[in-house]
């Protein structure tokens, strides 16, 4: 009788200790899922804003010589203007959902705000282009700040600045890299986008 009841206390003592690792494997497998979920999020959604960059600096979106991504004043729904980073799509981008049918030559703006990182778009083509605020996308939820990369010339160094700088002139200048930081609960990540430039020699369209 007392073998019988140290044996199932045996068994007993097993199945508490085999279920407490099971638990214990699913809560780290479920946090290690977070993180790759994340990573994975992170890296497309650099991969998606530095191929779009990076169409809009080749020709036909540009001409030789024409500066490709630049900085503007956009004036969106909120009504509160704010100069973006600005780049032209010529054929426009897969994350675009016209009410009607798409239109080409669309320039586009980033900005980072409470919803996360978001791309004002319109098309020239549009009637009321230069009266009607742009439309809005959503890139990430997660991006919760945009910096911008400098480099200096005469002390050849890098500075960040977390709005586009204002040069001597008063102009707003452009960035030569993004920085995009992204969080998702305890996790943070920060991603470096060089902006491309027009290679010399290339034909314009």
């Amino acid at each position: 009788m007392i073998e019988t009841l140290l044996a199932v206390a045996l068994v007993a003592l097993m199945l508490v200790a085999l279920n407490t690792f099971i638990f214990s494997m699913g809560e780290l497998w479920g946090r290690g899922s977070d993180v790759r979920l994340f990573d994975q999020h992170v890296r497309a959604v650099t991969r998606y804003l530095a191929a779009e960059l990076r169409h809009a600096a080749l020709p036909p979106a540009v001409r030789a010589g024409a500066a490709a991504i630049t900085t503007q004043e956009i004036r969106p729904r909120s009504g509160i203007p704010d100069y973006m980073l600005t780049f032209e799509l010529p054929a426009g981008s897969r994350l675009l959902t016209w009410p009607e049918r798409p239109l080409p030559d669309v320039v586009c703006s980033l900005q980072v705000r409470d919803g996360g990182l978001v791309l004002y778009w319109h098309s020239r083509l549009e009637t009321k282009f230069l009266d009607d605020p742009p439309r809005e996308s959503v890139i990430s939820p997660l991006v919760t700040a945009l910096a911008y990369d400098y480099y200096d010339t005469d002390f050849k160094r890098w500075t960040t600045e977390t709005a586009l700088k204002k040069g001597t002139n008063g102009e707003i200048e452009t960035p030569q890299r993004l920085r995009l930081k992204f969080t998702y609960g305890k996790l943070t990540r920060e991603t470096v986008i060089t902006l491309p430039t027009i290679p010399e020699g290339l034909p314009g369209a």
